[in-house]
Protein backbone atom coordinates (compact mmCIF):
# COMPACT_ATOMS: atom_id res chain seq x y z
CA UNK A 1 0.00 0.00 0.00
CA UNK A 2 1.31 3.38 -0.93
CA UNK A 3 1.12 6.46 0.93
CA UNK A 4 -1.50 8.10 -1.08
CA UNK A 5 -4.32 5.53 -0.07
CA UNK A 6 -4.02 6.22 3.48
CA UNK A 7 -4.25 9.89 3.18
CA UNK A 8 -6.97 9.95 0.76
CA UNK A 9 -9.19 7.49 3.73
CA UNK A 10 -7.77 9.77 6.17
CA UNK A 11 -8.22 12.91 4.55
CA UNK A 12 -11.96 12.02 2.78
CA UNK A 13 -10.23 13.19 -0.70
CA UNK A 14 -12.34 12.69 -4.17
CA UNK A 15 -11.05 9.31 -4.58
CA UNK A 16 -11.36 6.67 -1.55
CA UNK A 17 -10.58 3.39 -1.11
CA UNK A 18 -13.38 0.93 -0.93
CA UNK A 19 -13.96 -0.03 2.73
CA UNK A 20 -13.59 -4.15 2.08
CA UNK A 21 -9.96 -3.41 1.58
CA UNK A 22 -9.22 -2.82 5.20
CA UNK A 23 -10.78 -6.18 5.74
CA UNK A 24 -7.51 -7.85 3.83
CA UNK A 25 -3.71 -8.20 5.02
CA UNK A 26 -2.31 -5.13 4.57
CA UNK A 27 1.70 -4.51 4.12
CA UNK A 28 3.60 -1.04 3.39
CA UNK A 29 7.10 0.51 4.06
CA UNK A 30 7.54 1.63 7.28
CA UNK A 31 7.53 4.95 5.21
CA UNK A 32 3.58 4.58 5.07
CA UNK A 33 4.18 5.78 9.07
CA UNK A 34 6.49 8.86 8.15
CA UNK A 35 5.30 10.04 5.34
CA UNK A 36 1.61 10.34 6.43
CA UNK A 37 2.51 11.63 10.00
CA UNK A 38 4.66 14.63 8.51
CA UNK A 39 1.47 15.31 6.09
CA UNK A 40 -0.95 15.39 8.60
CA UNK A 41 1.28 17.56 10.78
CA UNK A 42 1.34 19.41 7.37
CA UNK A 43 -1.76 20.48 7.27
CA UNK A 44 -1.79 21.11 11.02
CA UNK A 45 -4.06 18.03 11.61
CA UNK A 46 -2.12 16.28 14.38
CA UNK A 47 -4.62 16.81 17.41
CA UNK A 48 -7.88 16.13 15.31
CA UNK A 49 -6.60 13.41 13.21
CA UNK A 50 -4.14 11.62 15.47
CA UNK A 51 -6.50 8.33 16.82
CA UNK A 52 -7.82 7.99 12.94
CA UNK A 53 -4.09 8.25 11.66
CA UNK A 54 -3.12 5.67 14.81
CA UNK A 55 -6.13 3.41 13.89
CA UNK A 56 -5.11 3.08 9.99
CA UNK A 57 -1.84 2.67 10.78
CA UNK A 58 -1.99 -0.23 13.12
CA UNK A 59 -4.17 -2.24 10.25
CA UNK A 60 -0.96 -2.18 8.19
CA UNK A 61 1.74 -4.65 8.71
CA UNK A 62 5.13 -1.93 8.32
CA UNK A 63 8.04 -3.91 6.85
CA UNK A 64 11.09 -2.21 8.35
CA UNK A 65 13.52 -0.76 5.15
CA UNK A 66 15.85 -3.70 5.77
CA UNK A 67 19.45 -3.85 3.51
CA UNK A 68 17.90 -5.87 0.08
CA UNK A 69 15.05 -3.03 -0.31
CA UNK A 70 17.70 -0.13 -0.03
CA UNK A 71 20.06 -2.01 -2.05
CA UNK A 72 17.50 -2.43 -4.85
CA UNK A 73 16.79 1.13 -5.05
CA UNK A 74 20.30 1.73 -5.72
CA UNK A 75 19.06 0.07 -9.27
CA UNK A 76 17.22 1.81 -12.08
CA UNK A 77 13.60 1.73 -12.41
CA UNK A 78 12.12 1.65 -15.72
CA UNK A 79 10.27 5.09 -15.57
CA UNK A 80 12.23 7.83 -12.97
CA UNK A 81 10.54 7.72 -9.77
CA UNK A 82 10.83 9.93 -6.38
CA UNK A 83 13.18 8.68 -3.60
CA UNK A 84 10.50 7.73 -1.60
CA UNK A 85 8.22 6.25 -4.13
CA UNK A 86 11.27 3.81 -5.19
CA UNK A 87 11.30 2.97 -1.58
CA UNK A 88 7.96 1.78 -2.17
CA UNK A 89 8.05 -0.01 -5.07
CA UNK A 90 11.88 -1.79 -3.73
CA UNK A 91 9.76 -3.13 -0.91
CA UNK A 92 7.27 -4.77 -2.96
CA UNK A 93 9.69 -6.70 -4.87
CA UNK A 94 11.31 -7.55 -2.19
CA UNK A 95 7.86 -8.90 -0.72
CA UNK A 96 7.59 -11.01 -4.36
CA UNK A 97 10.99 -12.42 -4.61
CA UNK A 98 10.35 -13.80 -1.22
CA UNK A 99 7.20 -15.51 -2.35
CA UNK A 100 4.60 -12.89 -0.77
CA UNK A 101 1.41 -12.62 -3.54
CA UNK A 102 1.65 -8.87 -3.51
CA UNK A 103 -0.61 -6.06 -4.88
CA UNK A 104 0.56 -2.17 -5.50
CA UNK A 105 -2.66 -0.13 -4.08
CA UNK A 106 -1.97 3.52 -4.94
CA UNK A 107 -3.39 6.95 -6.89
CA UNK A 108 0.05 7.98 -7.68
CA UNK A 109 -0.36 7.27 -11.88
CA UNK A 110 3.91 8.04 -12.07
CA UNK A 111 4.19 4.85 -9.56
CA UNK A 112 1.66 3.09 -11.17
CA UNK A 113 3.37 3.24 -14.37
CA UNK A 114 6.52 1.86 -12.73
CA UNK A 115 4.98 -0.78 -11.23
CA UNK A 116 3.02 -1.86 -14.10
CA UNK A 117 6.40 -2.12 -15.89
CA UNK A 118 7.88 -4.16 -13.20
CA UNK A 119 4.98 -6.57 -13.66
CA UNK A 120 3.74 -5.58 -9.70
CA UNK A 121 0.00 -6.44 -10.02
CA UNK A 122 -2.19 -3.35 -9.22
CA UNK A 123 -4.68 -3.46 -6.36
CA UNK A 124 -7.79 -1.97 -8.26
CA UNK A 125 -8.98 1.15 -5.90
Amino acid sequence: MDTSVVLAHLLAEDKVPPEKMWAEILVSSRLLEYETWNRIHALDLGKSHADTVRQAIGRIGLLELVSPVLVRVLEPFPIPLRTLDALHLATIVFLQEHGQDTKLASYDERMLKAARKLRIPIYPL
